[in-house]
């Protein structure tokens, strides 16, 4: 039950939230804090902050006040990877990643969740790369008071998500064979420019290139040094060059004799349609076409984090790329603080 009195009714009552002060350019915050006893001396600040009437709050059996009710949403909605700390404010629970990883947002419950009404939940873009501390979400509960059927309705739809609303998945370190393929770089023709850009890739989630080998359009040594890797270890194969229509390019199908299974061929991502992602003895191998060699970042950027998370990327994973695959290319590129890759 919430009643409404004038500040000066309210003198030796707890308040039944914090009371916001903003100082533009100089301070945003709480002037008081909840449950803070209201003195005398505290009138006149309070009517410099435009406040005439307070709550006084005395919940029913049947209401939960926005902070409680946030404590609950928050254990509902952290799934593993996720959690937060400290106490809520003004209804407010940031949630954070506890280890380095993948953010996954499951979507559809999130909308669920958010189309009830008196609670929300905001995170970033699912498949977002995170670092431990990192906030990844925020939930809360709007108003001051809440009904608690509410807040359990909101609970049980978080609780329906197998793997919470909110997860991180962590990465595992790469161990990635690089095979650079094509005449024109085997034989000498012209420099190779793949190889520094591959290498980077890998070295940005700490992976380790355990070795590069230079090829020519050739089925055999393409189909044979692709197992090599697999028997040297390595837990990812990054192929470049050879994933275009021209009949010199030859790599998936070397990959396919040397017994490549699941194969996608193809995109709804630019940079990136002639892109292709298969699996070898259980290994990925990710194809990645020339606009690797040029445009900062394509859809090997989308999928490689997925792919060290453990997750298999499948025709249907590909296609949704789609929504949100076309990249701005930007002058300056501030990938991932950009809409590349990111749907909703």
């Amino acid at each position: 039950m919430i009643q409404v009195v004038k500040i000066e009714d309210a003198v030796g009552f707890p308040l039944a939230h914090d009371i916001t002060e903003v100082r533009p350019g100089k301070y945003k915050g709480p002037a008081f804090l909840k449950g803070h006893i209201l003195k005398g001396e505290d009138l006149e600040h309070l009517r410099r902050l435009g406040k005439e009437n307070l709550y006084i709050l005395s919940p029913r059996s049947d209401e939960m006040h926005e902070d409680e009710a946030a404590v609950d949403l928050a254990n509902a909605l952290c799934g593993p990877g996720v959690g937060w700390d400290g106490a809520p404010r003004e209804g407010k629970i940031p949630l954070k990643a506890q280890y380095d990883g993948l953010l996954k947002v499951d979507v559809d419950a999130l909308m669920y969740f958010n189309m009830l009404g008196d609670v929300m939940c905001a995170t970033l873009h699912t498949n977002t790369v995170v670092s431990a501390g990192q906030q990844v979400a925020a939930t809360r509960a709007i108003p001051l008071v809440v009904p608690k059927a509410k807040v359990d309705k909101a609970v049980a739809v978080a609780c329906k998500a197998v793997k919470g609303v909110v997860s991180v998945l962590p990465m595992k370190k790469a161990k990635a064979g690089v095979m650079i393929t094509g005449n024109e770089v085997y034989y000498g023709r012209i420099k190779d420019k793949f190889e520094p850009v591959i290498s980077q890739k890998i070295m940005e989630y700490n992976g380790e290139v355990i070795d590069v080998v230079f090829l020519p359009d050739d089925d055999r040594m393409i189909a044979d040094t692709a197992l090599a890797f697999v028997h040297k270890g390595a837990n990812v194969i990054i192929s470049t060059g050879g994933m275009s229509v021209d009949p010199d390019d030859r790599s998936r199908y070397a990959l396919k004799t040397a017994g490549a299974e699941d194969m996608v061929y193809g995109s709804a991502v630019l940079p990136g349609a002639m892109f292709m992602v298969a699996y070898l003895k259980g290994v990925p191998v990710l194809g990645t076409p020339a606009c690797g060699m040029y445009a900062a970042r394509t859809i090997l950027d989308l999928v490689y984090p997925r792919v060290l998370a453990g997750e298999k990327i499948t025709r249907q994973e590909i296609a949704k790329l789609g929504h949100g695959g076309l990249c701005l290319k930007c002058d300056v590129c501030r990938y991932p603080a950009c809409p590349f890759g990111k749907a909703n």
